[in-house]
């Protein structure tokens, strides 16, 4: 009969296994104060695993990866997402008389730990045009045609206009072509041009800070051009320069009344 036959002798035995268990234990990731970024060799001890098994097992962010992560690995590194500021203002465009781009930014304030979700983007750039610069009025026109997404309208600058009886109006247009350059278009204020497509009607509105110097009316939207109004024109997109192409007046309107999608600037 073995020692550990009888009822008491086994309670005993498995009494002496636990206790050399605890003997060798170090402890887990809490018990040692153990938390490391990255890989780390050295951030190791020995304790059970979260597979069940007793062994060496890693405190580090590695371990979520490599499958060797001791049990309580997630209660002593637990994982913090990173937090990001609000978005600043809109600079003003780099540069006036031309098309070009504004920016903002925004600041991190809890840096990701720990495999906790990763920032964001911190910087962002949109198409832009100011029409004046330290002399005064542009001097020569934005052609071709510049449009942005309708959205930008909430944020430009208004400049002055003396003559109170200038006002908005809206110029449908019907794509005929346009360039690849706008389907690689991934940045969130120039993904609105992956909606453009040949065939489709669009309306561009002709706001007072976009109209032509002295003139009632934007450049490039073909209301200048007498009865050759359903010429085709040239167009590009504010912000992506590969992205282009030609369209053909339809009419000119009071208000826009297309799809958000569907709805431009003239800048």
């Amino acid at each position: 009969m073995s020692a550990c036959s009888s009822r008491r002798s086994w309670m005993l035995c498995s009494l002496a296994v636990l206790v050399t268990l605890v003997s060798q234990s170090e402890g887990g990731c809490q018990d040692m104060g153990l938390c490391c970024f990255g890989q780390n060799q050295s951030c190791i001890t020995e304790d059970w695993r979260k597979d069940r098994s007793y062994g060496e097992c890693y405190c580090d962010q590695a371990c979520k990866t490599t499958l060797d992560c001791c049990h309580d690995y997630d209660l002593a590194c637990p994982a913090v997402s990173c937090v990001v500021s609000e978005w600043s203002v809109w600079s003003g465009c780099l540069e006036p008389c031309k098309p070009t781009l504004r920016s903002r930014q925004r600041q991190v304030i809890q840096e990701v730990r720990n495999g906790g979700e990763p920032c964001p983007a911190l910087h962002q750039t949109a198409g832009c045009a100011e029409y004046h610069d330290q002399h005064g009025p542009c001097l020569q026109s934005l052609v071709p045609a510049l449009i942005t997404t309708g959205g930008y309208g909430n944020a430009r600058k208004k400049r002055e206009v003396f003559d109170n009886n200038i006002t908005s109006y809206c110029v449908e247009f019907e794509l005929a072509s346009l360039s690849a350059g706008c389907q690689r278009s991934f940045s969130p204020h120039t993904r609105w041009m992956r909606y453009l497509k040949e065939g489709h009607q669009v309306c561009v509105e002709c706001q007072p800070p976009a109209l032509a110097q002295g003139q009632r009316y934007c450049s490039g939207d073909g209301e200048n051009m007498g009865q050759d109004r359903r010429l085709s024109l040239q167009w590009q997109a504010v912000g992506n320069p590969q992205c282009r192409g030609v369209w053909r007046r339809v009419r000119r309107r009071d208000s826009c009344s297309c799809p958000t999608v569907h709805s431009f600037l003239f800048i």
